[in-house]
């Protein structure tokens, strides 16, 4: 069976990539206790295999690695409880979603990638968080959504009236939150005093990439949630944001976009 069918078979959720590759790094991460390793053995660079395990903590739960960042010379790395299991859980679905998709091959005349292809959802959304609901307020209009990311973070998302009542949206309810990197503005430090903006996410920034015309600035959050912005590089430059310093991201409401499981 092609390899592309078990891909297109992995993705379950809007906003929450899982598939072959993102489990065959899990698995290279747990044999060599290290991000730069596992990255040269999947055949990554360095920044997509910890982009990656970034992304994989951010979206689940609970975190699937425990990391230190130690750049390519290498920075301790291991799988948690929850790690290993999704390793166990994936191969266990994707056996059986082969032999499923074997079995319809054979009695249908279409390609089973076709059956499957609305599977195959990607988003542009450089930030996605796993959350639960805290509160709802709604409005004729609109409804405010609360929401609980972990590590001691909260989320607000304003959407219309009509988007919380079709997604049926309460205290309790997990959804994903979804958040453009290039929506997000940065200020360093803590204390800002009083903004418009509803959501300030603290954190350290554990890196930064320069480009020729934007930066990216990626923020540790606590508990394993990291958080990507994407601003100029004049911007950048101008805050002089490195590693280890302490900053805050600023979110407006509007700019979270929420996703069902």
């Amino acid at each position: 069976m092609p390899v592309g069918l078990r891909s297109a078979l992995t993705l379950e959720r809007p906003g929450a990539r899982m598939g072959a590759d993102r489990v065959a790094l899990l698995a290279a991460v747990g044999r060599t206790g290290s991000i730069s390793a596992a990255a040269r053995e999947v055949g990554l660079s360095y920044k997509a295999a910890w982009d990656g395990v970034q992304a994989m903590n951010n979206i689940f739960a609970s975190p699937l690695v425990s990391a230190a960042p130690g750049g390519r010379a290498g920075g301790g790395a291991t799988l948690t409880p929850a790690g290993e299991k999704v390793i166990a859980a994936f191969t266990a679905i994707q056996e059986g979603l082969e032999r499923v998709v074997a079995s319809l091959d054979s009695q249908i005349d279409l390609d089973p990638g076709d059956i499957l292809w609305s599977l195959m959802m990607k988003t542009s959304a450089r930030n996605t968080y796993r959350a639960t609901v805290t509160a709802v307020t709604e409005s004729p209009v609109s409804a405010e959504v609360r929401m609980d990311i972990g590590g001691g973070q909260t989320l607000t998302s304003v959407i219309t009236g009509q988007s919380a009542a079709g997604m049926g949206l309460a205290p309790g309810i997990e959804v994903f939150a979804l958040v453009k990197s290039s929506f997000v503005i940065l200020a360093r430090g803590e204390e800002l005093g009083a903004l418009s903006v509803r959501n300030r996410l603290s954190g350290t920034v554990t890196g930064r990439t320069d480009g020729p015309v934007n930066s990216e600035i990626v923020l540790d959050l606590g508990g394993d949630k990291t958080l990507a912005a994407t601003i100029t590089r004049e911007s950048a430059e101008a805050l002089a944001l490195a590693p280890g310093d302490s900053a805050t991201a600023l979110i407006k409401s509007s700019h979270v976009i929420l996703a069902l499981p």
